[in-house]
């Protein structure tokens, strides 16, 4: 009997219901565990998952070993998903505490923790891509499940492919940079995103000058000072303009992928000393969640495979060339330094490549 096809839909019920502070179920056939998202959970919702026993808690292996638990055998595989033993005193405040980074200055971890074996390591593993997929810390209260009612890592992996990806409405936009523009939205099947695309001028002959813009509230629409977001969207437009043919890309990838909330706690993490690489890695999160193939199936859906991309990240190149995008030049893109995003820009010339 073949396995049934991954199905999305289960998905984006799960990640709604771990929004909303309720349990899910996740696995297959091996094995499966019910998961609730520790940073929605209210009281009433974890006595009743805790049941007749507390339930345990489930980080990945970068929170970890902030917890000093990577010296523990069961939590010594670098990238695994770790098992933390739920003690009496670990109500859902002290969880909490343990979940999220930003407290570690303000509410001192209370320990030593004690890491468990990994019952079911696959499931445990989508578990936290599915809260990472919803924006969520990836930590989440734990315990074994049966039946047959749970989201798949297969469903949980096919969730965000870029080819889900179509054209949904498009229309003429005059914006400040030019009256010539017309904008276009994109609509992914599975989770529903609603990318842009702002094509600036007329196609030419000549591969268009592209920028992959993540969207970013605090710099775009706030004019934050933290980083140069705001003056590099409306000086990639300008460029544009002036050469005649572009592309902007507005991207539904906020803060490389990790959502505004995550973005504001990685914030507060560097109001404590860290730069933005340590802080995102200390949240649990990839230096850079962003899924270049997304830039790339809206690129093939304009009929544009060959271009001129706008940008000082070297990742930007190479991510799109994965996804069988030619990129003939990499043109630099410098805007927007100031006193307070001096150690932001270093940290993204020193740890993360870009081109400065």
């Amino acid at each position: 009997m073949s396995e049934a096809a991954p199905d999305s839909r289960k998905v984006a019920r799960a990640i709604d219901a771990l929004r909303r502070g309720w349990p899910v179920a996740c696995g297959d056939a091996g094995g499966a565990i019910r998961i609730l998202a520790i940073e929605t959970a209210d009281d009433a919702g974890l006595a009743e998952f805790d049941g007749d026993s507390p339930a345990d808690i489930l980080i990945g292996a970068g929170r970890a070993e902030t917890l000093k638990l990577a010296n523990q055998l069961e939590a010594a595989t670098p990238g695994a998903p770790v098992r933390v033993r739920r003690e009496a005193w670990h109500d859902l405040a002290a969880a909490i505490a343990i979940a999220d980074p930003a407290f570690d200055l303000r509410a001192p971890l209370k320990g030593p923790f004690r890491a468990l074996g990994v019952t079911h390591p696959e499931a445990s593993a989508a578990a936290l891509k599915l809260a990472r997929l919803a924006n969520l810390l990836p930590a989440l209260f734990v315990a074994d499940a049966e039946g047959d009612h749970t989201v798949s890592p297969a469903d949980i992996d096919a969730y965000d492919d870029p080819d889900d990806l179509a054209i949904a409405a498009r229309a003429r936009l005059p914006v400040a940079a030019t009256d010539r523009a017309e904008i276009v939205a994109f609509r992914h099947r599975a989770d529903a995103a609603e990318h842009v695309a702002l094509l600036i001028g007329a196609p030419n002959g000549k591969p268009p000058l592209v920028r992959l813009h993540s969207e970013c509230l605090t710099g775009d629409v706030l004019a934050s000072l933290k980083c140069d977001c705001g003056p590099q969207l409306s000086g990639a437009m300008a460029a544009m303009a002036d050469e005649g043919w572009g592309i902007l890309l507005y991207l539904r990838q906020e803060g490389r992928g990790i959502g505004l909330v995550n973005k504001l706690r990685a914030y507060a993490l560097q109001d404590q000393g860290f730069d933005t690489v340590d802080a995102n890695t200390r949240l649990g999160f990839a230096v850079d969640e962003r899924d270049f193939g997304i830039a790339a199936r809206m690129l093939e859906l304009l009929g544009q495979e060959r271009i001129r991309l706008l940008t000082n990240n070297p990742d930007k190149v190479a991510g799109l060339e994965a996804a069988g995008i030619t990129v003939i030049e990499r043109v630099a893109h410098m805007h927007g330094e100031n006193v307070h995003n001096e150690r932001y820009l270093a940290t993204k010339r020193d740890r993360t490549g870009h081109q400065l």
